[in-house]
């Protein structure tokens, strides 16, 4: 699902916060979005350029572990068909023929 504002304009708002000429929730209103929407860019900008010295993930790392979390549900789904395709070869194995 693609992010409902683009990237240069999530980077330009983070911006205009840092400039402090206004109060974040009338530079919000300004740009049509909420003050936490705004908040949360501005925490993520801080944790994208200060890596690994807070809490909270990059973008990068955010980006890295969806898709190992959807590498692992898929592997997950593999092995489950993999055990239900053995217990299925080893059931007909030991019926009498």
């Amino acid at each position: 699902m693609p992010a409902p504002h683009p990237p240069e304009f999530r980077r330009r708002a983070v911006e205009l916060a840092r400039q402090g000429d206004k109060p974040l929730l009338q530079l919000a209103k300004d740009l049509g979005i909420s003050r936490s929407c705004l908040q949360n860019w501005l925490n993520q900008a801080d944790a994208d350029e200060n890596a690994g010295t807070g809490d909270r993930l990059t973008s990068a790392e955010k980006k890295e572990l969806a898709e190992l979390r959807r590498r692992n549900k898929q592997l997950e789904m593999e092995n489950d068909i993999l055990k239900r395709a053995a217990a299925y070869f080893a059931r007909e194995n030991v019926l009498p023929k």
